[in-house]
This record gives structure tokens, C-alpha cells and sequence, in this order.
């Protein structure tokens, strides 16, 4: 048989890794803690003012819609998370969005939370439901939508209504996804106004429940607009849409029944077949990996600035089934593990940053037949060679992509350039940015400068991209560019005449380091969309093995076609 199964040699009992292991939880506790504050929305009082009017607060129909005992794989759950603090805030952007079953079927679920002034569009609550669009359109997965909103949050219109990536995308997206076969299914529960009044009626299957409203303008509007004096149940209630407009499909009494209808309705969805990716039965204790998945607390030091050093294939044998792993091209470009295995029965590509240092033999350049040390989660020109390759050939195989991101940059000097560094470099950007089969990334560590896009970055389109709480997010770490700002700006202060003791600078470089470390954490980029989740390490298999799920709901792989390659 085949020997493909990867040997661990993590002690999780030895003092850097249970040291590793508490930073780790205390962060990992601390992440949790601010999406628990996240999830309560507008707050006690505002959820109560909710019930009032007898209706649910968005998590509440989720957990009435979606399968009982199952999860929702939350998406963009820190979307706006500190920003807005002159309007009160949005928690979650005032949307709550995430992948769930019905019925057993994997539904991408977008719902308002009008506990958050009202469910109306902030400019990030546009980028999210674009973002959830966006996957549910690659995808094709089935995209159910739950209407409670005021519509555009007037005080930032400017930055919502009016630009390619706006507001009025989520309509056309609307129109895009029916006509490529993707369901949508919309209840109104609330009310649906302005603009926002185009977005069930877009999709194609519209429920309503009793007292909610819809329409283009509300009375006062309306009022202040012609002159007309009507109420809302009139001008856009559920029994007048029901009757008269012919606007909605199922009228309801509740959200309680109103949720009955539409599971009902999801389950009698067809099914088209299945991508045609590889996949083989899978039983999940059988095929579970060999190592536990807590094991990965103690791998890495979560704190800013922190030089982990690991092995690589640690994680790797820890996503993987049976920890099975055939590496490509194992000697050779080795700052980068390519190579196949199989997660939930579904084959997989794996493109990993190794962190542990290598020593090679050079080439080509000035130095070449010497040894060298290659230093961990540095791409060199030989490991950019492999990568492209290997991606061409998981493309050529339909087999789909996962990046694991721990990677400092591309290497530079004399030797670097004189190897080709620019040109394999482009080769590996070519095969990423051309790849034409699913490529989902997870940022374990650092993904900095553009060895972040040569990782399948968030520029380079991909269905998902997941981030780990000692993920770091930059052009470069905190500490380098604390070096060369802190300086510029001490030059700058000796040319005005001012003196700049070593205490002076040591404030600039930490000052500037910390801005820079701040703006790293993932929390900030997941803030703004640049990350589609925070997961807990020990879960990166299960959120894995769903996000391919729905990767493989799309049946139709476009042709693969590198075009020019630097040679």
C-alpha cells in the first residue's frame, strides 16, 4: 500500500505548545466573547420592542427555519464591527447571513435584523448581502431571504445608492442568479421599503406575513409626495398584496407559520447533479483524521509579531481524512507543501506555506551548486515553480484548491533575482488568478505583501476565505514597518529643527507598531469583509468540509486556460 499517511511529531504536552494552547484559548475566548456581544444585536430592549409587535428577532426565525440540532456556518458575522460609532453602531451590519440546511438541503440564509436601526442598509450591510450573493451565485446554492427593513440608512446615502458595488447590485444580483437557475425565496416579515421593496419581489417565490408592509414609499411619504392619505395596511399589507397587487405568493399569519411554509417550499426544490469533482463514500469515524484537532492550539504563538516556526504538514494531517496526504514534488521548491488528500470523501489540493526552514541546493545565480537555508514562509523561486504547476494540474484533474496562509512575502536580494524570482512569481499569480476549479483560503498565520495574493488572496476570487485568530492581515508586519515609518518620521522631525532623542523614536516605533498590529488582527479586516469568517482551529475541518459541500452544488467548471505563462 501506498505510505501517504503523514507521521505527526507535535508533543502537545511539551512547554511551547501548552504555552501556545492558553494564549491561544484566552483568544480564542476573547473572540468568542465580542461575537456573543455581536449576536445580541440592537440589544435587550431593542429585541423586546421586536416581540411587541409580534414578530421575531432574526436569530429567532433562523432557528425556527433551519434544521433542528444543525449549525449555522455564520458569514460576515463581524462585518461593521467599530465602525459606525456616530449612528450607535450596527452590530453585524444589521444582517445576519450564513450557510444552514433545510431540510437537509445547504442554504445560503440572509435575514435583517431589524433590532439595528430598524434593518436598515448601512454601506457594509450592502457589501454583505452582496458577499452572500456573491458565493451563492459561484455556487449555486439556493438563497433564502428574510425581509424586516426600513430600507437605506439615510444619513449615509451617498456611500449605499449610487456606485457599481452598491445597494442596487443586490437587485440585479436578484436577477442574474434566477436566470442562471440559482432559487430564491423571499418572506417578508416585516417591513420592506423603498428601494428595499425590489428585492423579494426580484427573487422568485414571495411569502408576506400579516402586518408587515410593502411598498415604494410608506404613508408619509406618499402623503408629503401627492397629497394621498392612506394607511399602511392599505397602501401595502399583506392582504392587499395578497388580493389586490397579486404582488406575493403566500400570504401568512405569523412568522411561526410563515416559516412552516417556507421550509416546506425549500424542500420541494429539485436537485441538479452534483460538480464533477471526485468524491468516494465517507463515514466519519472511519475516515476522521488520525491526530486531534485541538492538538493545533499548541501550535502557533498568537501573539503580533511572534516568529512561529512548525511544520506545516502538522496541520495538514489534521484537516485531511485518515490523515492521508500524497505530497507533489516533496524535495523540491520545499518553503511550499503541494499535494492531495480528501476532506469528507471530497478530493483536495492543498497549497501550504512550510514554516519550518529549509536547506536547499542552489540552481541557477551567483551561487549556484552551494547549500542554502531557505527561510519558512518565504516563497522562493523554485517553490513558486511547484505551486504553479500544481495548480495547473489540480485544474487539469478537476481537483478543487485550498490554501493555507502563513507566508511572509516573496524572497528578494541578488541570488532571489538572478534566479527568476519576478518571473516564477508571475507564473504562480497566472495559475492562481486563471484557476477555474473551487480554491478556498484559510489564513493560519501571517499573509502579508504579495505573497498574500500568490495564496489565493481575497483579490483572487476565492468561494471562501477563513481566517484563524492568530491570522495577520498586512502589506507587512508591524515591526518592519514600524522600522522604516519611525524612521522617515524622525528624519522628518530633525529637518523642522527638532530634536529626536532615542526615547522620541522608541514612542514613534511603537506608537506606529501598534496601528500596524491593530489593523493586522483579523477582527479588523473581518470588520470589513475582507474575511468571510473567524473559525476556531480545531473546527477548520468541519467548516472546510461545508464550504466544499457548496462548492460542489455548481455542475459547470469553465474551461482552464493559463494563457501567457513567463518561461
Amino acid at each position: 500500500m501506498t505510505q501517504n499517511v503523514i507521521e505527526s511529531r507535535l508533543d502537545s504536552r511539551s512547554a511551547k505548545a501548552v504555552a501556545n494552547k492558553a494564549a491561544l484559548a484566552a483568544l480564542m475566548a476573547e473572540v468568542q466573547a465580542g461575537e456573543e456581544e455581536i449576536r445580541q444585536g440592537g440589544g435587550a430592549k431593542a429585541a423586546e420592542a421586536q416581540r411587541a409587535k409580534g414578530r421575531l428577532t432574526a436569530r429567532e426565525r433562523l432557528a425556527l427555519l433551519l434544521d433542528e440540532g444543525s449549525e449555522l456556518l455564520e458569514l460576515g458575522l463581524w462585518a461593521a464591527h467599530g465602525m459606525y460609532q456616530e449612528y450607535g453602531g450596527a452590530p453585524g451590519a444589521g444582517v445576519v447571513v450564513g450557510l444552514g440546511r433545510v431540510g437537509g438541503r445547504l442554504c445560503m440564509v440572509v435575514a435583517n435584523d431589524a433590532t439595528v436601526k430598524a434593518g436598515a442598509f448601512f454601506p457594509m450591510t450592502a457589501k454583505k448581502v452582496l458577499r452572500a450573493q456573491a458565493i451563492a451565485l459561484e455556487n449555486r446554492i439556493p438563497t433564502l431571504y428574510l425581509v424586516d427593513s426600513s430600507g437605506v440608512f439615510l444619513p449615509l446615502q451617498e456611500e449605499v445608492f449610487p456606485d457599481q458595488d452598491d445597494f442596487g447590485r443586490v437587485f440585479r444580483n436578484n436577477a442574474v442568479m434566477s436566470s442562471l437557475g440559482v432559487p430564491q425565496m423571499t418572506a417578508i416579515m416585516g417591513m420592506c421599503v423603498a428601494g428595499g421593496a425590489y428585492l423579494p419581489v426580484m427573487t422568485d417565490t414571495v411569502l408576506m406575513t400579516e402586518g408587515s408592509g410593502l411598498f415604494l414609499a410608506g404613508p408619509a411619504l406618499v402623503q408629503a409626495a401627492i397629497g394621498q392619505k392612506t394607511d399602511p395596511e392599505e397602501l401595502g399589507g399583506a392582504a392587499m398584496h395578497a388580493e389586490i397587487s397579486g404582488t406575493v405568493d403566500f400570504k401568512e399569519p405569523n412568522d411561526h407559520l410563515c416559516l412552516v411554509r417556507l421550509r416546506s417550499l425549500v424542500g420541494k426544490i429539485g436537485t441538479r447533479p452534483e460538480a464533477p469533482f471526485s468524491r468516494v463514500a465517507f463515514d466519519a469515524k472511519r475516515d476522521k483524521p488520525l491526530y486531534a484537532a485541538e492538538d493545533l492550539y499548541g501550535l502557533l504563538d498568537p501573539a503580533p509579531g511572534a516568529s512561529n516556526v512548525y511544520d506545516v504538514r502538522e496541520v495538514i494531517a489534521r484537516l485531511l481524512d485518515r490523515s492521508e496526504f500524497d505530497e507533489y514534488k516533496a524535495d523540491f521548491g520545499r518553503t511550499l507543501v503541494c499535494g492531495y488528500g480528501r476532506i469528507g470523501g471530497r478530493a483536495v489540493g492543498i497549497v501550504a506555506n512550510q514554516k519550518t526552514n529549509q536547506v536547499t541546493t542552489m540552481a541557477t545565480g551567483p551561487m549556484a551548486g552551494q547549500k542554502r537555508v531557505e527561510v519558512g514562509g518565504v516563497i522562493y523561486t523554485e517553490g513558486a515553480q511547484k505551486a504553479a504547476r500544481f495548480i495547473m494540474d489540480c485544474n487539469q484533474n478537476l481537483v478543487p484548491l485550498i490554501f493555507l496562509h502563513d507566508v511572509n512575502g516573496f524572497m528578494v536580494g541578488k541570488d532571489a533575482e538572478w534566479s527568476g524570482i519576478i518571473r516564477a512569481g508571475a507564473k504562480m499569480v497566472s495559475a492562481v488568478s486563471t484557476s477555474v476549479v473551487p480554491k478556498i483560503s484559510v489564513i493560519v498565520g501571517g499573509s502579508f505583501g504579495a505573497g498574500h495574493y500568490a495564496m489565493c488572496g481575497k483579490a483572487y476570487d476565492p468561494r471562501f476565505l477563513f481566517a484563524w485568530p492568530t491570522a495577520r492581515y498586512a502589506v507587512m508586519g508591524g515591526a518592519a514597518a514600524a522600522n522604516t515609518l519611525a524612521e522617515v518620521k524622525a528624519r522628518q522631525l530633525e529637518r523642522e529643527g527638532k530634536a529626536v532623542s532615542a526615547e522620541v523614536r522608541k514612542a514613534l516605533w511603537e506608537e506606529i507598531k501598534a496601528g500596524y498590529d491593530a489593523a493586522a488582527d483579523p477582527r479588523y479586516g473581518a470588520a470589513r469583509l475582507w474575511v468571510d469568517a473567524i473559525i476556531d482551529p480545531a473546527k477548520t475541518r468541519e467548516v472546510l468540509m461545508t464550504a466544499l459541500e457548496a462548492c460542489a452544488l455548481n455542475p459547470e467548471v469553465g474551461r482552464f486556460n493559463v494563457g501567457i505563462l513567463q518561461t
